[in-house]
């Protein structure tokens, strides 16, 4: 079964909360490199309230890849483009899943008449973002300690009075 994509909900939080966690515990190493005080601290607002006042966040579009299994990925996008959450646990690493939740971020921005959405990547997520058309454009150290690269996409290069992108 093809994994459907569609926004998350705050019943969504707990399942969320553990794609979080598995996927950064799990898929993540070459950026922690299992160090207990780095994992504590990424993994330390990764908890179900906190992922509910994300989701109730008027100015958060967030949503999630649910296949047979349940709840297997998740993305979240801010109002001001920025995409800060893309998620998948590792059994479903390399599927596509990570790509239709981040088609499904950059059909909202066009919605909401952005220009174009920003990431910042982990060491891990790098190779990702290139392949699907992010541009890097600055490199830096993470408040974790390890190494970050800043993304961006343009998304269309006009908009009509609508809002509604025309992209080739």
């Amino acid at each position: 079964m093809k994994p459907e994509i569609r926004t998350a909900t705050i019943e969504d939080a707990a399942s969320v909360c553990q794609v979080l966690r598995r996927s950064i515990s799990e898929c993540c190493i070459e950026d922690h490199r299992n160090d207990s005080t780095i994992l504590a601290a990424w993994l330390g607002n990764k908890t179900p309230s906190t992922i509910e006042n994300w989701f109730q966040c008027a100015g958060n579009f967030p949503v999630v890849a649910v296949s047979d299994t349940g709840i297997v990925g998740v993305s979240m996008l801010t109002r001001q483009g920025k995409i800060v959450l893309c998620h998948v646990i590792p059994e479903v690493r390399f599927t596509g899943i990570g790509k239709a939740l981040l088609q499904a971020l950059e059909s909202q921005a066009k919605q909401w008449g952005l220009l174009s959405v920003q990431l910042v990547s982990t060491v891990t997520a790098k190779p990702f973002c290139l392949r699907n058309g992010y541009i890097q454009s600055t490199t830096s150290t993470s408040m974790l300690g390890f190494e970050a690269f800043t993304f961006s996409k343009r998304l269309c290069s006009s908009y009509p009075k609508k809002s509604s992108c025309q992209c080739g």
